[in-house]
């Protein structure tokens, strides 16, 4: 790479795509693991996904494995999937239920909560209080649970208590898995993320989901100059006279969002037919035309929640040009496949966005790879967010970069 991360960032054009090096280097992607993916509270589940004691998923992000397990308290808590006593893997499937984490190699023997409670024949004077489990920064936020990765976590506390007020309708923790979809796109993390914050590309690309879900970014507040649509305005007062909060709420630092916004007409939920798709819904708001809430918060996630059912998202950077995508569909705990819900009607819709959104960003990517490739101008009336997610991600990188290297010139 002829020029520094630094010299690329400073002379960056902003309202203009990333230079190449950006979507196809290997050393940037590593730095942005280090200085992003390993620095930032990332989401892993929903906690309805280890709704028992003992229940736990596995969460690798680049060279890190983590352990989210459920206590027998009940409390979440996320540990390195590594024994203390010479690093096997402890959890070797992506999913299952133990009441106590043993180590395959030698069988040491954790509780839940991540003490160590047997290891066997280790001498009189061996101390099992102080080789437990190494923990993860963990928080569950209204059903959600995210990691941290860093030895010393920011502080998610603004994010969290604006997620528990704008999720409280939700009711998550009462929620299942319905379905998961897992994908690889050929792609850099960074364009799959800018191919979702604008939708630009949505009427060529999307006609299912264009049957409900707006193009226009006025009408989701997604603005270069904070002017939205009127139906916003109207959707978002209409919501909070019933007690869901709803208005544009986002992040000093543009880590994050917040909104709810109106679908199509009178539609539901993302489905063809533009009706609800649970018949025992998740959340408590009052109409069926709630709309979406919108939820982002970089570098991992961007959510939907309807007034039938919840849909989450997962973004993993696996190399400079793959990137996985998680989506799972939350419904009531009781709702019943058959009953209260057809599979086939309530993922239909994003299973087919997933598959034309993974075309065109691997299409992207392919371009970008390519020696003719030069930057390109946002739409200012359309691809705001994408302009807005590329000022967080080279502002965060540049000052992470910055930090380090005043710490090591100390």
């Amino acid at each position: 790479m002829p020029h520094s991360v630094q010299e690329l960032l400073a002379r960056r054009v902003p309202g203009y795509s990333l230079e190449q090096p950006f979507y196809t280097d290997q050393s940037i992607f590593e730095l942005d693991l280090e200085n992003i993916h390993y620095k930032e509270w990332l989401f892993a589940i929903p906690a309805c996904e280890i709704a028992k004691a003992g229940d736990y998923v596995i969460y690798e992000v680049g060279a890190y494995s983590v352990v989210i397990v459920r206590g027998n308290d009940q409390v979440v808590r996320a540990f390195h999937n590594s024994c203390r006593h010479r690093g096997s893997v402890l959890c070797k499937t992506k999913k299952g239920r133990n009441p106590r984490l043993v180590c395959p190699y030698h069988q040491w023997t954790y509780d839940l909560d991540g003490k160590l409670l047997w290891a066997r024949d280790m001498g009189p004077d061996f101390d099992n209080s102080k080789f437990g489990l190494s923990p993860v920064h963990c928080r569950v936020i209204h059903g959600l649970v995210y990691i941290c990765l860093a030895e010393n976590a920011p502080d998610i506390e603004p994010f969290a208590k604006a997620a528990e007020r704008y999720l409280a309708p939700h009711d998550l923790e009462n929620s299942k898995v319905a379905f998961e979809s897992t994908i690889i796109e050929k792609a850099n993390w960074k364009l799959v993320w800018e191919n979702n914050r604008e939708c630009y590309h949505c009427g060529g690309n999307h006609p299912s989901l264009c049957r409900t879900f707006p193009e226009d970014a006025r009408a989701i507040g997604s603005t270069s100059d904070g002017v939205v649509a009127s139906v916003l305005d109207d959707h978002v007062a209409r919501c909070e006279a019933v007690g869901a909060p709803s208005a544009y709420q986002m992040a000093d630092s543009g880590e994050w969002r917040l909104v709810r916004v109106p679908l199509l007409g009178e539609a539901e939920s993302y489905t063809l037919d533009t009706k609800a798709a649970v018949s025992l819904p998740n959340s408590n708001i009052p109409f069926k035309n709630a709309g979406s809430l919108l939820k982002f918060h970089y570098p991992s996630t961007w959510n939907h929640f309807l007034s039938d059912h919840a849909l989450v998202f997962r973004v993993t950077p696996i190399s400079p040009m793959e990137t996985e995508v998680v989506t799972k569909w939350l419904v009531h705990k009781d709702a019943v496949e058959g009953r209260d819900y057809d599979l086939k009607r309530l993922t239909e819709v994003w299973l087919a966005t997933n598959a034309e959104d993974k075309e065109v960003v691997e299409n992207n990517q392919r371009g970008i790879a390519t020696p003719a490739y030069k930057v390109g101008p946002y739409s200012e009336i359309h691809e705001a967010g994408v302009a807005q997610f590329g000022n967080w991600y080279a502002k965060t990188l540049l000052d992470r970069l910055t930090q380090t290297r005043l710490i090591a010139a100390e």
